[in-house]
């Protein structure tokens, strides 16, 4: 058990090691771009839920 545990860890750093981290400036470039969508989405449905619940209020008046 042990020894199959010491095999995962050392594998794990061996991949790590493999992986291409991204740059500070792609980082910062993603996260902006993932808060823009989410805001996007968020302003978006919140359009359609008041534009539906003023038709939906309209026709039960």
């Amino acid at each position: 058990m042990a020894n199959k545990l010491t095999q995962y860890i050392k594998d794990s750093i061996r991949e790590l090691k493999k992986a291409t981290w991204p740059t500070k400036q792609e980082t910062t470039r993603k996260t902006l771009q993932v808060i823009f969508v989410s805001v996007f989405v968020a302003v978006f449905l919140g359009v359609v839920d008041f534009l539906l619940s003023t038709l939906l209020t309209s026709f039960i008046k």
